[in-house]
């Protein structure tokens, strides 16, 4: 047990934060129950997902600054292919979707890869280009979603045992959230694959000379990025019903979390918990502002400032990280 906390004691302190918060919501609001735990779910959603692939690249020891703009190009693209559509159809629109994504991040692994192009100058120029693609899809918000696919993210569960009082305390949406990633990262992590990406963000050089194919191992962590990426856009999609063309604020957003959640900027420390603790962490905080009656732009600033504060804390323990 010492063990397992001193290993994981950070993830451990972010879910002692995020239960503190949400203690302290529900004496901001004494009536915040079932309904805000969902509402709190939906929207952390995208956000999370958004995180996920991002801790992957960075875990490989790069940067995705397209993560938006792919999630509108699969927000749009699914909502597009999905209205009007059976749930036949609907399944494989989302399967389209999902490849789509793959696609978008493994053309942004070789597109680094193979030009040597630094990953900030190369995703920042494909989040235009994938913008772009976003708004020649569908050029305002519209489209629409499957309602079994709705369905996933709407409401909460109940699981077998608990008490009466606690009915439905379970959001869909986190259920969804931890099974697809489990779905993913899981076989990822525990496979040749995985200590790969582990090793070349640890030190590329010294993988290369293990033996690992390190351009092959960068382009499979972007394309895991851009699934998870798609998947993002897909709950956009999933929690308002349309398509989303202009990319949302989950850049800025998940690096923070990537960095709060424990993951080292340089690469090769760091799981998925952490993070997405983070997202809720930083999601319960907008929420509590917001309750508070704070207003809008005063709450934007605060939101701001604790993550352009979060992402420099960690450019600083990566460079100490390089120099040692």
């Amino acid at each position: 047990m010492r063990r397992l906390i001193e290993t994981n004691g950070w993830t451990i302190g972010l879910g002692l934060l995020l239960a503190l918060l949400l203690l302290a919501t529900r004496l901001i609001q004494p009536d915040f129950g079932t309904s805000g735990l969902d509402s709190l779910a939906r929207a952390a959603l995208p956000f999370a997902l958004a995180t996920v692939g991002m801790a992957v690249v960075v875990i490989a020891g790069g940067i995705d600054l397209s993560v938006a703009a792919m999630m509108a190009v699969a927000s749009v693209t699914g909502a597009v292919l999905m209205d009007g559509a059976s749930d036949g159809q609907a399944v494989l629109a989302v399967i389209a979707v999902l490849a789509l994504g793959l696609a978008m991040g493994a053309l942004n692994g070789a597109l680094i890869v193979l030009t040597r192009v630094t990953d900030i100058v190369v995703t920042l120029a494909m989040l235009f280009v994938w913008q772009g693609v976003a708004l020649l899809v569908l050029n305002a918000p519209g489209g629409g979603a499957a309602p079994w696919l709705r369905a996933l993210v709407a409401g909460g569960i109940t699981l077998p045992g608990v008490p009466a009082g606690l009915t439905g305390w379970l959001p869909r949406g986190v259920v969804f959230l931890t099974a697809v990633t489990a779905l993913i990262w899981l076989p990822v992590a525990r496979s040749k694959l995985g200590l790969m990406i582990y090793a070349i963000g640890s030190d590329a050089s010294a993988a290369f000379r293990s033996g690992v194919p390190v351009g092959r191992t960068r382009i499979a962590a972007y394309a895991i990025g851009g699934l998870f990426a798609a998947l993002g856009g897909l709950s956009v999609t999933m929690g308002t019903g349309i398509g989303e063309p202009i990319p949302g604020p989950y850049l800025l957003a998940s690096v923070a979390a990537v960095v709060l959640g424990g993951v080292v900027l340089g690469g090769g420390r760091g799981g998925l918990l952490g993070p997405i603790l983070a997202v809720f962490v930083l999601r319960t905080v907008r929420m509590d502002l917001t309750l508070l009656s704070v207003d809008p732009n005063v709450a934007a600033i605060v939101e701001g400032t604790i993550m352009v504060a979060v992402v420099m804390f960690g450019a600083v323990l990566a460079t100490r990280g390089r120099g040692a």
